[in-house]
């Protein structure tokens, strides 16, 4: 039920060198459609990661007229704190973010969604225990869950939730998708149980919403409140 990094990474990745020029990675980046490149070493070990934003800050900082003097705003300056350093360098090891944000193929696309809001970056190099590259995964490869058919996300509903995982009778529960959202209608023999499922049914991925529309036989939740 669980999809992990491996499931929607891209495992052909382009990569550049410490070494590698300004221009060069720029041509790299344009060329290949992507808007970031992972930075490695001779053995895979991934560096850093340059993305477009490294790269326009050299003109972000260019002078406009005689003293223009630019300083970036606040907010700008706390999160970007070596925009001007960028500014002024020539080859891969003097853009880069370093250290990588990286995450490894077995972790899950939730864990991978919430560190890609946590700092605040649009892909993670992905690496083995080692530390050596074996993909990438971004924000849009995310995004692509949500493309999981009706037809799909019904039957992991189906098959991984009601069938494998609640250990209770669901034979009278019906499921429903329509545009990613699940309904849930018909039985089951407690109320709490009924709940569980609805939440179980929520952390499929792909699902957008889960609307639950269960009856049940028996009320024990007055039992759990004791």
């Amino acid at each position: 039920m669980r999809m992990t990094v491996a499931d929607v990474m891209t495992e052909k990745v382009v990569t550049v060198s410490a070494a590698t020029p300004f221009k060069e990675i720029a041509e790299t980046l344009i060329n290949g459609g992507i808007s970031a490149v992972p930075v490695v070493d001779d053995d895979n070990h991934v560096l850093g990661m340059v993305s477009e934003a490294d790269l326009l800050r050299k003109e972000e900082f260019r002078e406009q007229f005689y003293h223009e003097g630019y300083r970036p705003p606040l907010r700008a300056r706390l999160r970007h704190p070596k925009g001007r350093d960028k500014a002024e360098g020539d080859t891969a090891s003097e853009l880069m973010t370093s250290p990588a944000v990286t995450v490894t193929a077995a972790s899950s696309v939730v864990e991978a969604a919430r560190l890609m809001d946590e700092r605040d970056v649009k892909r993670l190099a992905v690496v083995d225990y080692d530390g050596r590259l074996v993909g990438i995964v971004s924000r849009r490869d995310l995004v692509k869950l949500f493309l999981r058919s009706d037809e799909e996300i019904a039957r992991v509903v189906r098959e991984d939730v009601l069938d494998r995982s609640l250990w209770v009778n669901t034979d009278g529960v019906r499921v429903d998708v329509r545009q990613g959202i699940v309904t849930l209608t018909g039985w089951m023999e407690h109320r709490s149980e009924a709940a569980i499922a609805v939440r179980m049914a929520g952390r499929v991925n792909g699902v957008v919403d889960v609307v639950g529309k269960l009856t049940w036989k028996q009320d024990d939740s007055r039992w759990e409140a004791r």
